[in-house]
């Protein structure tokens, strides 16, 4: 197993398409497609974010995460994640990696997912806003939660604006997610 990070355009949507997907499930309405279209739109045009997955020894997608960058561009936070065969320790396995190797933060507001991101080996936690927690990796440089800054985001409303405003936009967005989910790589 090895981490690598999704750069080819056509793989890196189709493995955020599945991570949408997977992610929101189908009952999600157009959430998947909202946070398809502004990852790809804003966050990877502006190289705010990156697309990882855990592979295996055969080059198979395991697991995948989304990593965005904090406004100071030292700390990148796991905005989506997920394991793609319903084995957890996949997804477990990337987050670990990735703790290791990046400047890892968290926030979460379950204490389930205090407890998975702490055996993934995020060891500092602090209270944030709206007994939110925030978990940070040995790597990332902040020592205490006045020295976080926010992490970069899209604006899920004005995307919504757009589609309904721009039928031909929302259509492309559309299209270019169900032909990701289409064309998610056996192999990376």
């Amino acid at each position: 197993m090895k981490v690598i990070h999704v750069k080819a355009v056509k793989q890196r949507e189709a493995c955020l398409a599945r991570l949408c997907a997977e992610v929101y499930g189908q009952q999600a309405g157009l959430t998947p497609l909202v946070i398809f279209a502004g990852t790809r739109r804003v966050l990877f045009a502006q190289e705010a974010a990156r697309l990882l997955a855990l592979v295996d020894n055969q080059g198979a997608p395991q697991a995948l995460a989304l990593l965005v960058l904090d406004e100071a561009g030292e700390g990148m936070t796991v905005r989506l994640s997920c394991s793609l065969n319903n084995d957890i320790e996949a997804r477990r396995r990337l987050i670990k990696e990735l703790s290791l190797k990046a400047p890892l933060r968290v926030e979460i507001d379950d204490p389930y997912d205090e407890a998975f991101y702490q055996s993934c080996g995020l060891t500092r936690w602090f209270d944030g806003p709206d007994n939110q927690r925030i978990g940070l990796g040995a790597k990332h440089p902040a020592s205490d939660a006045s020295e976080l800054t926010n992490t970069l985001s899209i604006d899920e409303q004005a995307i919504l604006r757009s589609f309904k405003h721009d039928a031909k936009s929302f259509e492309e967005d559309k299209q270019r997610f169900v032909e990701g989910l289409a064309a998610f790589p056996e192999t990376l």
